[in-house]
C-alpha cells in the first residue's frame, strides 16, 4: 500500500532529480562570460544577426562580437542552447501554424469551450497572456536608435520598436543578404502589389469592416511626418482619441460643455457633429492639398475622418453614442456636473470600443472558432503588465489598403474611391442609414499581393520608402522573433510560381525580402490575413487592447463607469447594438460580413 508519506517522498525525489538535471544542463550548455567571437568579416558582424532567441549583439572595432544572452533562457556563443526549463517550455509549446489551423477549424471541442464558462475563461486567459508575453514590456527600442535608450520608455514622441534597425554601414540594406540596393519602389509596386482585377475577400468581409479597421487604428497610428517616420503624435494605445481628439485643446473645442455631451448640430432631423466654424480655435491640421471649408467641413476627433464618408459614418455613430451614454448617466446621477459626466462617458465609450474590437472585429479577422470574449478579470493576479507602447512595425503592418475596393454601390448609385475623396456628400445624398447598409453589403478586397487599388498607391509608396528610412529588418528576422519558422525560399513564402519568380528577380535572396513585402506576399491562411500577419500583429493588438488601464484590477469595476448601468453598457456592447442605438432603422443583422445571398 502506497502511503501519503511515500507519495510525498516520491515527489521530493522527482523534484531533486529535476533540479540536478537542470543544474547539469545549465553547466554543460552555458558559455563562458563575454565569449567574444573573432570573425574574418570586413563588415560589422552584427549585420549578419548572429544572436538567436532575442540575444543582443555587441560588436567591436576588430570585427569581433559577443551575444548577450542574459534572461533569454538560452546560452552559448550565439544564444542557441536552451536552458533546461526553457527546453521543457519550448517542447510543450504548440507549433504556431498548427495551433492557428486548430483554432480556425470546425472542431467539436470549440462548441464545448464556448458553452462552458470556466473553459471559455481559461481559453481567453491563455490568449491574452500568451500574446502579451510576446511583446516587450517595457519596450526596449525606439525608432531612432539601434540600441537601448531611456527614450524608448520615457520619450513618447517616438514609436516603440520590436527589433532594432539594420546596423549602419552593412554590406546590404538587409544586413548581409540580397542586393546592395533594394528594388525600385515603383517597379516593386507594379510587379507585386498593384491590382490586376479586384479580388474579393473569401470570408465575405464587407466595407463596414474595412472602415472600422481604419477608424479604430488611426487613434494610435498617427505618424508625425513633420519630424520623421520614426515619430508619432499618438499615445500608447486605445485612448478613444479618434472620437475625442489627441490634445486637450482639441477635446475642449468639440465639447458642448453641458451634460457631458459633445457638440452636435441637427441636419434633416438627425444629430451630426459640428462644423469647424462652430469650434472656435480648432486647427484640423490637414495637409494643404485637402480642401477645407470652415462652413461645411465637420470638426471630428480625427481630422482625416471628415475626408472619407465611411470614416465620417463611424465618427457620427460614436458621437451619438457618447451623447446617449451621457443621458443614461445624467438619469442615474442628476447631481453630476458636466465634467464628471463627460469623463465617465469617455470611459464607457473606451470600454465599448475595446469590447466591439475584440468580440466583433478580431473575431471576424481571426476566423477563430473559439469565441473571443472581453473578460479582463481572467488575467487579474497574473503576470500580465498593464503598459503599452505602439510599435512602428505595427503601424506598417496595418497598411491594409487591399481591403479597399475600386468603389461602392449605394442604392442605384456607384461611387469610385476618388468620387468619395475629400467629400462626405454621399452620406447626405442617400442618408446615414442607407449608407451604413451599403457599407454592410459591399465586399472588401482580399488582403494579399496584387490587390492594391491605384487610388491608394501613393500611401503604399510612402510607407515602403519610410520602412527603408528607418531600416526595418527582413521578414524572416521578424518571423524568428515571433516564434515562426523562417521561409526557406520564395515558393515557400508565396505558394505562387509567378509571384515567387518576381520576388526572386527583385530580391535574389529570401533573407532580403522586406518586412511588409513578406507580410503581403505570404500564402493564404484560414484567417483574413496571412499567417505571419496574424502571429506578428496579434500580440501587439491583444497587448494594446487588454493593457488599457480600464482593464486593470482597480479600474475594472462598476464605480469606474458610473455604477451598474454604465458597467452593463460596456459588458453588453456589440457592433449591432452600437448601430441599433444610433440609427433610425434597419440595423438588425448588420455585421462585418455581407448579408447572405449578396452578389
Amino acid at each position: 500500500m502506497i502511503t501519503m508519506e511515500a507519495f510525498g517522498g516520491r515527489r521530493l525525489h522527482i523534484a531533486v532529480v529535476l533540479a540536478v538535471v537542470a543544474v547539469l544542463w545549465s553547466v554543460n550548455t552555458r558559455s563562458p562570460p563575454d565569449s567574444i567571437v573573432r570573425t574574418n568579416a570586413d563588415y560589422d558582424p552584427c549585420c549578419a544577426y548572429p544572436c538567436d532567441n532575442q540575444g543582443v549583439c555587441l560588436s567591436y572595432p576588430d570585427r569581433s562580437y559577443v551575444c548577450d544572452c542574459t534572461n533569454t533562457g538560452f546560452s552559448g556563443i550565439n544564444c542557441t542552447s536552451a536552458d533546461f526549463l526553457t527546453w521543457v517550455h519550448h517542447s510543450l509549446k504548440p507549433d504556431p501554424e498548427k495551433l492557428h489551423n486548430l483554432l480556425t477549424s470546425d472542431w467539436w471541442l470549440w462548441d464545448v469551450v464556448n458553452n462552458v464558462p470556466f473553459l471559455s475563461d481559461m481559453a481567453m486567459k491563455y490568449i491574452f497572456i500568451s500574446r502579451g508575453d510576446q511583446v516587450d514590456s517595457p519596450v526596449r527600442f525606439e525608432s531612432d536608435h539601434s540600441y537601448t535608450t531611456l527614450d524608448a520608455y520615457f520619450n513618447e514622441t517616438y514609436f516603440g520598436r520590436t527589433l532594432p534597425p539594420v546596423p549602419d554601414h552593412c554590406p546590404t540594406p538587409m544586413g548581409v543578404a540580397g542586393p546592395k540596393q533594394l528594388p525600385d519602389v515603383d517597379e516593386l509596386i507594379k510587379r507585386v502589389f498593384l491590382r490586376r482585377k479586384f479580388i474579393p475577400d473569401p470570408h465575405d468581409t464587407n466595407l463596414l469592416f474595412q472602415y472600422y479597421a481604419q477608424h479604430f487604428t488611426h487613434q494610435f497610428f498617427r505618424t508625425n511626418y513633420t519630424k520623421g517616420p520614426q515619430f508619432t503624435k499618438g499615445l500608447g494605445g486605445v485612448d478613444s482619441s479618434h472620437v475625442y481628439g489627441v490634445t486637450e485643446h482639441h477635446r475642449r473645442a468639440i465639447r458642448l460643455n453641458k451634460d457631458g455631451k459633445l457638440k452636435y448640430q441637427i441636419i434633416d432631423g438627425e444629430h451630426f457633429p459640428p462644423y469647424i466654424k462652430d469650434t472656435p480655435g480648432l486647427d484640423m491640421e490637414l495637409p494643404p492639398y485637402v480642401p477645407v471649408n470652415a462652413d461645411t467641413t465637420f470638426a471630428l476627433g480625427h481630422p482625416f475622418y471628415a475626408m472619407l464618408p465611411g470614416l465620417f459614418v463611424y465618427s457620427v455613430i460614436w458621437m451619438r453614442e457618447h451623447n446617449r451614454v451621457c443621458e443614461v448617466l445624467k438619469d442615474e446621477h442628476p447631481d453630476w456636473d458636466d465634467e464628471r459626466l463627460y469623463h465617465t462617458a469617455k470611459l464607457i465609450i473606451t470600454g465599448e470600443v475595446i469590447k466591439i474590437t475584440i468580440e466583433d472585429y478580431v473575431q471576424h479577422l481571426s476566423q477563430y472558432k473559439v469565441r473571443l470574449r472581453f473578460k479582463p478579470d481572467v488575467i487579474h493576479g497574473s503576470r500580465f503588465q498593464f503598459h503599452n507602447r505602439i510599435n512602428v512595425e505595427f503601424d506598417h503592418l496595418y497598411h491594409w489598403h487591399p481591403l479597399v475596393p475600386d468603389g461602392i454601390k449605394v442604392n442605384e448609385s456607384y461611387y469610385t474611391v476618388m468620387d468619395m475623396a475629400f467629400s462626405v456628400k454621399p452620406v447626405f445624398v442617400h442618408g446615414l442609414d442607407n449608407f451604413i447598409r451599403a457599407m454592410a453589403s459591399n465586399r472588401a478586397g482580399k488582403l494579399s499581393a496584387r490587390n492594391h487599388g491605384k487610388a491608394t498607391v501613393p500611401f503604399l509608396r510612402k510607407m515602403l520608402l519610410n520602412s527603408r528610412t528607418i531600416r526595418f529588418r527582413g521578414i524572416n528576422e521578424y518571423r524568428k522573433r515571433f516564434g515562426l519558422k523562417t521561409f526557406t525560399d520564395f515558393m515557400d513564402l508565396t505558394g505562387d510560381e509567378e509571384l515567387a519568380r518576381d520576388l526572386q528577380d527583385l530580391y535574389g535572396d529570401i533573407e532580403a525580402v522586406e518586412f511588409y513585402v513578406g507580410l503581403l506576399t505570404e500564402r493564404d491562411s484560414p484567417s483574413l490575413t496571412p499567417l505571419a500577419m496574424v502571429n506578428i500583429g496579434g500580440p501587439w493588438s491583444v497587448k494594446g487592447l487588454i493593457a488599457n488601464p480600464i482593464c486593470s484590477p482597480h479600474w475594472w469595476k462598476p464605480s469606474t463607469f458610473g455604477g451598474d448601468r454604465g458597467f452593463e453598457i460596456v459588458q453588453t456592447a456589440s457592433l449591432q447594438k452600437l448601430l441599433c442605438n444610433n440609427m433610425k432603422s434597419g440595423c438588425e443583422g448588420i455585421s462585418f460580413k455581407v448579408p447572405p445571398g449578396t452578389a
